[in-house]
């Protein structure tokens, strides 16, 4: 905790449950510039724990998002420099790390770094912040276990049913066009590292799946692999995949986006820098900012106005409990209740948000667990990165009141973001009710007593429902959960449609619409605040669940990759259709006819399905030539 640098490793081992009820306040941390998180990675270090057990003790699955993102055993971080100092490569790698990626742009410079030497990275000159990278979002996933068929020639052996429901294969055999003379770039984890997965790369080649020397159908250019050093499912494969299906003659490229958000941004602009006219991404970062334009977004604009087609996954994060959405709660300010729960007894929580935004005073928030399930929270405010004045923090707490994770980041005088996360998992057989409490902490050299917009969310979660404030009413907005570059105004953000049902939109398929308060966050100086700016998101919608060789989960017949991951491919892919059509056409114009001629997905609003569903042959057909 915040105020809980563990005082004995030993009794967070017996434990792994901090019960505030009662309980002693611990002292704080010696050091702001390590993240709370690490510094009880430090202490946690002292003693045998499974992977389970540290992550329960730190607020944070065990795997997955929101895990702590590892690299070869050692944990990943931002280390971020004071506004001015030069990031110092030679002082880190001496004091024991391993440089991931360099980041001049925002004094940041991301590393692998045993648990046991964090603190002396904390201690090099001029660090500001270290703080834990948080495993992102992949809108897709699956495991990957069993045996291919044979290929069929000329073809590959799986094509996605998106290929006939979005009218690509009509589109290529009325226009002749393949996607050739347009180059492809796809972010996300890897290529080809997974090697537990049904197929590889070079089978996938001799399959017709992928291009390359020996593919069937004589497409001998390979994918150029820019960057695939980190691990993962290869779900870009999955990704390029679905591209060739819809554009065979395309070249393609890829770079992996699991390096930390700002080595992403970077990945961004080298496919562009390698000639891609058309980047397609299915990732998201928990960190990426909800009311301003943040790394990867800045990223997206770099590519844009290079004169790069840009299209990203909506992401998978919506619920939806009596009919309607559900999947965040925005206030239009934090409403000071003056109190918190019984279970937060110390001495900095006094002040937790009041809920209720009529006349009562409420400071808990209500969400069920069903059993098993994760919930996780992903709190943010309306202040600028580097501008930020105000510290939140957010707890779990358990229906008596016993405390079941935390996220305390040192807000306003470290990390410079308005961000808190954690998550919880429920080990019972039977569902819990569990209490959400945000308490602003304005302690000695903490955060002021500001009131800003806030919202927070529950990524990419299943089995997790909110119980109470579930309308939008007196200011405040329940449902959208469409946020970061999935949302960024130079993006195409895709919705997911079932392969076999065009009616319908994924419940799980974010929802928009996106508002910012604050220009981009594109150096380390503050943005200045905008007016609000609305985005309409998603923009459009896509096949998902499409058949692949290897990629995610297996239905007996078929591995068939869904979400809103899938569905992003798709619809780059049909731009690569249309850039063949028009070399001379303009990412605006690509765009345009994709929408312009999109089908409604039945009675699905703009929120969740865009301007519907893309229809390739009538989009090609819009920007043909007389």
């Amino acid at each position: 905790m915040r105020t809980a640098a563990i005082s004995t490793a030993a009794a967070v081992a017996l434990s792994f449950l901090v019960t505030a009820s009662g309980a002693a306040e611990p002292a704080r941390p010696g050091s702001r510039a390590l993240s709370p998180r690490l510094t009880e990675l430090v202490f946690l270090d002292r003693v045998s724990l499974s992977r389970a057990e540290e992550a329960r003790a730190v607020s944070l699955p065990a795997d997955g998002p929101g895990s702590l993102l590892r690299a070869g055993g050692r944990v990943l971080v931002d280390v971020r420099f004071e506004d001015g100092a030069r990031p110092d490569v030679g002082a880190l790698e001496a004091a024991g790390a391993r440089i991931v990626h360099v980041s001049p742009r925002y004094e940041t410079i991301t590393a692998a770094v045993a648990s046991r030497l964090l603190s002396a990275i904390a201690a090099v000159d001029g660090v500001q912040a270290v703080t834990e990278v948080l495993a992102p979002m992949i809108s897709g996933g699956g495991d990957s276990s069993a045996a291919e068929t044979a290929p069929v020639a000329c073809q590959g052996s799986r094509t996605s049913e998106g290929d006939a429901q979005l009218h690509a294969a009509e589109a290529r055999a009325r226009f002749g066009i393949d996607g050739r003379g347009v180059k492809m770039g796809v972010l996300s984890d890897s290529f080809d590292r997974d090697k537990g997965a049904a197929t590889s790369a070079s089978a996938d080649i001799a399959s017709g799946d992928l291009p390359g020397p020996g593919n069937p159908c004589k497409r001998r250019r390979p994918v150029e692999v820019l960057d695939d050093t980190a691990g993962g499912n290869d779900e870009g494969r999955a990704m390029l995949q679905t591209v060739h299906d819809l554009a065979p003659g395309a070249a393609l490229a890829f770079a992996t986006a699991l390096n930390g958000q700002l080595a992403f941004a970077d990945n961004i602009r080298a496919l562009r820098a390698a000639g891609a006219k058309v980047i397609v991404d299915d990732f998201t970062y928990f960190e990426e900012p909800l009311f301003q334009d943040g790394p990867v977004s800045v990223a997206v604009n770099d590519v844009v106005a290079a004169g790069a087609a840009y299209y990203s996954s909506a992401g998978n994060s919506n619920i939806v409990s009596g009919g309607s959405d559900v999947g965040s709660l925005e206030a239009p300010a934090f409403r000071p209740s003056g109190s918190c729960p019984t279970g937060l007894s110390f001495s900095y929580t006094t002040d937790c948000m009041d809920f209720d935004p009529g006349d009562e005073v409420d400071n808990t928030y209500g969400i069920s667990v069903a059993p098993g399930a994760t919930v996780r929270v992903d709190l943010q405010w309306a202040q600028p990165w580097n501008g930020v004045t105000t510290d939140f923090d957010a707890y779990l707490l358990s229906s008596s009141d016993a405390l079941l994770a935390y996220s305390e980041y040192w807000n306003a005088t470290a990390t410079q973001k308005p961000f808190e996360f954690l998550a919880w998992t429920n080990p019972t057989g039977v569902t819990q009710n569990v209490d959400l409490a945000i308490n602003r902490y304005t302690a000695a050299n903490g955060g002021d007593l500001g009131t800003p917009r806030l919202k927070f969310l529950f990524p990419n979660t299943a089995g997790v429902v909110p119980t109470e404030y579930t309308s939008s009413t007196t200011g405040d907005v329940v449902g959208p959960s469409i946020f970061g570059h999935n949302g960024a105004a130079n993006a195409v953000s895709v919705a997911a449609v079932p392969f076999n049902d065009s009616t319908q939109v994924e419940p799980y398929s974010s929802r928009g619409p996106v508002t910012l308060y604050y220009g981009p966050a594109d150096e380390v100086t503050p943005a200045p605040p905008i007016p609000p700016q609305t985005l309409g998101k998603p923009d459009l919608a896509a096949t998902e669940c499409g058949v692949t060789t290897f990629f995610a989960s297996f239905d007996g017949s078929n591995w068939r990759f869904c979400g809103t991951s899938a569905s992003a491919p798709h619809a780059a892919a049909v731009a690569a259709l249309q850039y063949e059509e028009r070399p001379s056409a303009t990412f605006a114009q690509i765009r345009a006819a994709q929408t312009n001629t999109a089908a409604p997905v039945d009675a699905f609003g703009h929120d969740a399905a865009g301007a519907g569903l893309i229809n390739a042959l009538a989009a090609v057909g819009s920007l043909a030539q007389p």
